[in-house]
């Protein structure tokens, strides 16, 4: 594994912005999809934003409208804004790398490399 590595969680109240950065970097070939994913405590993992190597991009319908993905090859890394942040946004993120998709999907069993995760606390 090539762990990626995730910054930018932390707490904000209701309505507010965040930004959470994905450090990816060690491959020989430029993985096809990047995907963000969280996880609520005691909760299942949803796939929340995905962007392929065309940046064609697809979210979560919770978050769309609101949540941007990205990706800067300059600087290895992929990023997601969050805006108009909202309590039940509250969970773990996590960035994960696909080696080979035609469509990456928000299926985090596809992906083969990912962070440890970071939290992102919403207070209402």
């Amino acid at each position: 594994q090539r762990p990626l590595v995730e910054s930018g969680g932390g707490s904000v109240q209701a309505g507010g912005t965040l930004k959470l950065s994905c450090a990816v970097s060690g491959y020989s070939v430029r993985p096809s999809c990047i995907g963000w994913f969280r996880q609520i405590s005691g909760g299942g993992r949803e796939g929340v934003a995905t962007i392929d190597r065309s940046a064609t991009t697809d979210y979560a319908a919770s978050v769309k409208g609101r949540f941007t993905i990205s990706v800067d090859n300059d600087k290895n890394s992929a990023h997601l804004e969050m805006n108009s942040l909202k309590p039940e946004d509250t969970a773990v993120y996590t960035c994960a790398a696909r080696r080979y998709a035609l469509i990456c999907g928000r299926d985090f069993g596809s992906y083969n490399y990912w962070g440890q995760g970071t939290q992102v606390t919403v207070s209402s």
